[in-house]
């Protein structure tokens, strides 16, 4: 019974972070169409690469450590609560929690620096020729 629940969840789990990611792609493709000629002009005025990335990626990235600062006390709270009801318990211990967040926050980093990158590649001339 409990390994089918780990199953369940584990799949369950797996296609929620698949759908963040796909969230997050999204975003950071909205953040950057909103923000073409800002990307153009600061391309034109010698930004790198990865300094364009890092300002579109380092908002969100934020959004999202936040979320997992807020998520961690719940999740420690569910956890707690769901391993009392075993004879042989283990305690929470908070690096697993801290551990969680920083893999959350991993992913939706490679996922928000893959587009933003791809955004800061694009010629500025197309997005500053009409102003």
């Amino acid at each position: 019974m409990e390994r089918r629940q780990g199953y369940v969840l584990l799949s369950f789990t797996t296609l929620a972070v698949i759908l963040a990611c796909l969230g997050l792609f999204g975003l950071v493709s909205f953040s950057a169409s909103r923000r073409v000629k800002e990307i153009g002009i600061r391309k034109v005025l010698g930004a790198g690469s990865w300094g364009i990335v890092s300002l579109l990626a380092g908002d969100l990235l934020r959004l999202v450590l936040v979320a997992a600062l807020i998520a961690a006390p719940i999740a420690w709270w569910g956890m707690d609560r769901w391993l009392r009801g075993f004879a042989f318990r283990i305690p929470v211990y908070w690096w697993v929690m801290a551990g969680a967040g920083l893999l959350a926050a991993l992913i939706a980093l490679a996922t928000m620096v893959t587009q933003a990158y791809k955004a800061s590649r694009a010629n500025p001339v197309e997005a500053i020729k009409y102003e």
